[in-house]
């Protein structure tokens, strides 16, 4: 089955959204709001699925690459190249999902943006896992290659030294690893670990370039996360900003609440001390007055 066609059943699996673009950006009929979010959450849908298909095909890397390493030739020969088939899907795949998750980042502005936003920084951190684990699925299977590809030089070549061994597996000093081989005892066996050693090579070239891929992928996505947290911490700036000021606000009404009260009491205070005055000065009147006419 070729790469179309497993992908075409892949798809047929699952919800006819799935692996599709979707319209994120584009201008929405009438009732934008309620249609452009549901086109958000269904691209947003589908780009977890297409995570965890590319998932999926990592796992079936890691599965067909051990098992071409312990299989006969025939049989090891179909593995791998199951192996550079769903390498070269899953390359593109990856791109795809790259552009998606950047697409609905580049999306104008919403009144739900924040809900939007959390949405998208789950989306990378969850790609950002995968291409991780792909990176350490590559990592390990470039050892165990490697060390198949050392045991079949030893065939041809038992005395060879491990700066040689080093040299031929990288894809030099190939003319003295030939020569070797027709001095060796076991020509057939020999033969067949001089075609291994040459394809396996090409697998460890193959696997350098993957990881090279991934590593311009994941600084892609890495940068796309820092700008995700520079708007994050932004909003977080303003929000604590607003929060200060808001607290500032509070101080200064109590103060001035504070200061209002004091200002009240004093005007009774002060109006209490006159009303005494008044009456002290009433009483001296009425006591004065009387006194005054009866002399």
């Amino acid at each position: 089955m070729t790469s179309r066609d497993r992908l075409a059943a892949t798809r047929a699996q699952r919800s006819p959204q799935a692996f599709e673009l979707s319209n994120v950006g584009q201008p929405q009929p009438s009732n934008g709001h309620a249609s452009g979010e549901s086109a958000f959450l269904d691209e947003v849908v589908s780009i977890q699925e297409g995570i965890d298909h590319f998932n999926d095909n990592v796992r079936q890397i890691a599965t067909s690459r051990l098992h071409s390493l312990n299989a006969l030739d025939d049989e090891g020969q179909n593995d791998m190249s199951k192996v550079e088939e769903l390498t070269n899907e899953t390359r593109t795949f990856s791109l795809q999902l790259r552009d998606r998750i950047m697409s609905l980042k580049a999306a104008p502005a919403t009144r739900d943006q924040q809900m939007r936003n959390n949405r998208i920084g789950l989306l990378q951190n969850k790609f950002l896992e995968a291409i991780q684990n792909y990176q350490r699925v590559e990592q390990e299977g470039r050892v165990k290659v490697r060390q198949r590809a050392e045991r079949q030089i030893r065939i041809v070549d038992p005395d060879a030294s491990p700066q040689e061994v080093d040299a031929i597996v990288e894809g030099g000093n190939s003319q003295v690893f030939a020569q070797a081989l027709t001095s060796s005892t076991r020509y057939a066996e020999s033969r067949n670990a001089y075609r291994e050693v040459q394809q396996r090579q090409q697998d460890l070239q193959r696997m350098e370039q993957t990881l090279a891929e991934l590593a311009q992928l994941f600084i892609d996505m890495g940068t796309l996360v820092e700008q995700q947290d520079a708007v994050i911490k932004q909003v977080q700036d303003v929000a604590a900003s607003v929060h200060g000021d808001t607290e500032k606000g509070l101080q200064a009404t109590e103060v001035a609440v504070r200061h209002a009260r004091a200002a009240r009491r004093k005007r009774w205070i002060c109006f209490i001390i006159i009303i005494i005055c008044l009456i002290i000065l009433a009483i001296a009147l009425g006591v004065a007055i009387p006194v005054s006419i009866n002399n």
